[in-house]
């Protein structure tokens, strides 16, 4: 499989991936993503209906030539490429998997299936981890609030891949206050930068801040 690094410095910026809607029913929703050209940071929220990148990929008729993961444990992330009649490096993919989708056209992504029996977790490792807010955990509003939820893990750090300017943007943990915070809704993909490993969500978070809390 190909290796994509992208310098750490780099997540440090995430302006909202575009218009995340999410409209469940009792037995099946949907999660939209809308793509622009370049690349676009989506999450699988529902249950997914592939087994493979390349599944995913071709799904786009050809528009799409890259899909890439975060592998936590090594600190890169790994690439699907589309080499037409082949996909190089094809992997994987599964409900609650974060990934980034290179496109040379604006699309739509839709995670469309049933509700996942089980809620979205993530084993985060020390360093940076990819997670997406699970669907149980509406009550998230603030990047500062999934921050303050992983205090057990030390985590600093938290951003999103803003598409329209091709770059991570990052709310930073400063101790009294989160520097960049910005606003979060279910099924957003965030990259999460850990001093220590741990489990998350352990449970759904009990109440949501009105407002970020204030800059110095």
């Amino acid at each position: 499989m190909k290796k994509i690094i992208l310098p750490l410095l780099l997540i440090l910026t995430v302006g909202m991936l575009a218009a995340v809607e999410s409209e469940p029913s009792e037995i099946v929703g949907y999660v939209k993503y809308d793509m622009l050209v370049g690349n676009n940071m989506i999450a699988i929220p529902m249950e997914c209906p592939w087994q493979w990148a390349s599944e995913l990929g071709n799904s786009f008729s050809g528009s799409v030539d890259l899909i890439s993961y975060w592998n936590a444990t090594n600190q890169y992330f790994v690439a699907a490429i589309n080499l037409g009649d082949f996909w190089d490096g094809d992997f994987e993919i599964h409900t609650g998997d974060v990934l980034i989708l290179n496109s040379s056209t604006q699309n739509v992504m839709y995670s469309i299936g049933n509700l996942p029996a089980t809620n979205a977790n993530y084993n985060i490792v020390a360093g940076n981890n990819t997670v997406m807010i699970p669907l149980n955990c509406n009550s998230f509003s603030w990047a500062s609030e999934v921050g303050d939820n992983m205090a057990v893990g030390g985590v600093d750090l938290v951003s999103y891949w803003n598409n329209i300017n091709q770059y991570f943007v990052a709310a930073i943990n400063l101790g009294d206050f989160w520097d960049g915070d910005f606003p979060v809704s279910i099924a957003m993909p965030l990259i999460v930068n850990a001093s220590s490993a741990f489990s998350w969500p352990s449970a759904p978070p009990a109440k949501s801040h009105l407002a970020p809390k204030a800059s110095k």
